[in-house]
């Protein structure tokens, strides 16, 4: 995603379901992203954890800077590739968290915000994956990823990229009408989708899911989908630009 400043930072999101608390690390990647070809990387990533009523934010801005923490982020064998990089280690209760990712000193630049589960076989799971950020056009449209595992069969998943919505929610400048793309590890296209309503099967199973989106001029999928990784790129149509919303639904029962 491309983090810009003031209502325009990177912001994912999370949701935890169960019936108790997951070990997880959340990461803000910027400056090793030009190793793997992405132009424009955020120089220097600031990440700050939010959560349900009662939970302390935590900011991180080099994840070295905590001894603690650096030794734990260590242990998880993922530690961030570049010093200047964000990551927080954290055992959360189920409920609703906001990762935002900023720029140091309101620089601006394409960021990547993770979330990863250290502990799968806890009966709790992540629910709902999201990202809101700054949809602009070629490379820096908003690409929201996730590997799916931990099933024995296909799992169902709901993906939604919204726009117009967001307005009720106070969201300036929001992306009047988005289109989402479903692709696999592979970059082989899966499902496209630019109004939900186009396809009716389709709209039948986001209606009885409970996730149609709000806005006729929103888009959203619902696949079932075998373990691997999977990206959904949310763009506006003609080119379009401006705020928009991606997200990822696990419909499967928590483990």
């Amino acid at each position: 995603m491309r983090v810009q400043t003031g209502d325009h930072v990177g912001i994912g999101g999370f949701i935890i379901a169960g019936t108790v608390s997951k070990h997880v690390l959340v990461r803000a990647i910027g400056p090793s992203l030009t190793q793997s070809g992405v132009p424009g990387a955020l120089a220097n990533p600031v990440l700050e954890l939010h959560g349900p009523s009662g939970f302390v934010t935590v900011t991180n801005d080099n994840w070295r800077d905590d001894p603690v923490q650096e030794a734990a982020i260590v242990a998880t064998g993922i530690p961030p590739a570049n010093d200047l990089e964000s990551a927080i280690d954290a055992i959360l209760n189920p409920g609703a968290y906001t990762a935002i990712v900023s720029g140091r000193s309101n620089t601006s630049g394409v960021a990547l915000v993770e979330v990863y589960d250290l502990s799968q076989a806890a009966p709790a799971k992540l629910a709902n994956l999201s990202t809101r950020a700054f949809v602009s056009t070629g490379d820096n449209i908003v690409i929201g990823g996730f590997l799916l595992g931990g099933h024995n069969g296909a799992g169902r998943i709901v993906v939604r990229g919204l726009g117009p919505s967001l307005t009720a929610a106070g969201v300036p400048g929001a992306l009047v009408d988005p289109t989402l793309e479903l692709r696999d590890g592979d970059g082989a296209l899966l499902a496209a989708n630019n109004d939900w309503q186009d396809d009716a099967l389709q709209a039948s199973a986001l209606t009885f899911a409970g996730l149609a989106p709000p806005n006729n001029l929103e888009s959203g999928l619902v696949a079932d989908l075998p373990p691997g990784l999977y990206t959904a790129l949310l763009q506006g149509r003609n080119n379009g630009t401006g705020v928009g919303l991606v997200e990822l639904y696990d419909r499967e029962a928590p483990p």
